[in-house]
């Protein structure tokens, strides 16, 4: 049997799964072990109970100033921004992607804007953002909309774009407006690939987001972990990088479920 044609089962795939994941563990540990073994006071490659020492003392302890719990207020701050500006840009792509892909006269005004917009390297404006918006909220929430609201404002119009001609010919003879057009015809097929645009863009947005927080912030994932670095506090950086991927693969997951929840034929179509 070919290769391509042969399937895991259950097991096996839960395994598979698993595999990557252990062998990154198990190679930290390796080296962990090493360098603490030459050198117990190590920062680089702290133990693993350092590292939970860490987790407990930013998860579980209040801090001594504030009597915040360090962890939960930065990730709530991050979270903040990041799902307004995402809510933000998905409107914006609602908006402006089916209006550009279905209207050819917003398509000649708009269409090439947008694409030399999506080229323009959102962290090159941050200092120009900074200097506009001033060092708040604002500047955070914009520069994460400029780096993601092009990409799926794009995406958008060129899957409105790809609908097939006769289905609007239909649409038009059965005496469908404009309006009528776009909620019955267009969205329906567009949303559930705007889903998929927006999980891509999730790395992104983070990227973004930890870069703003990074220069100019008084909260937030990214705040702390550019924070914590001049102490070579590697035991707080490693759980607050493996806490934004998990929160970052939830959001993923979340928007995967809420997709096949909601168009549960585009999902049955993709898996066949």
């Amino acid at each position: 049997m070919r290769l391509i044609n042969r399937r895991p089962t259950p097991a096996s795939a839960a395994l598979l799964t698993i595999l990557p994941f252990a062998a990154v563990v198990l190679a930290y540990a390796v080296a962990s072990g090493m360098r603490l073994a030459e050198n117990p006071a190590d920062k680089v490659l702290p133990g693993f109970g350092t590292i939970w020492d860490a987790i407990v003392r930013y998860a579980v302890v209040e801090d001594p100033r504030t009597g915040d719990l360090i962890l939960w207020v930065d990730t709530l701050a991050s979270l903040a921004r990041l799902l307004g500006s995402l809510a933000i840009s998905t409107l914006s792509a609602v908006v402006l992607g089916v209006t550009i892909g279905l209207l050819p006269h917003m398509r000649a005004l708009l269409g090439p804007f947008m694409a030399v917009l999506a080229t323009v390297p959102p962290l090159a404006l941050l200092p120009i953002l900074f200097i506009m918006f001033g060092l708040g909220e604002v500047a955070k929430v914009v520069l994460i909309v400029i780096g993601v609201a092009p990409f799926l404002i794009r995406d958008v119009a060129m899957r409105v774009q790809e609908l097939p001609v006769e289905q609007l010919i239909k649409a038009q003879t059965l005496g469908g407006s404009t309006w009528q057009i776009v909620l019955r015809v267009v969205l329906p097929q567009v949303l559930p690939r705007l889903i998929d645009a927006v999980r891509l863009s999730l790395g992104a947005a983070w990227l973004f987001l930890i870069a703003a927080e990074a220069i100019a912030s008084e909260s937030g994932l990214g705040f702390r972990i550019f924070l914590v670095r001049r102490y070579l506090a590697m035991d707080v950086i490693l759980p607050y990088v493996a806490w934004i991927t998990i929160l970052a693969f939830t959001m993923d997951w979340l928007l995967k479920v809420l997709q096949g929840r909601l168009f549960p034929w585009f999902a049955a179509a993709r898996a066949q």
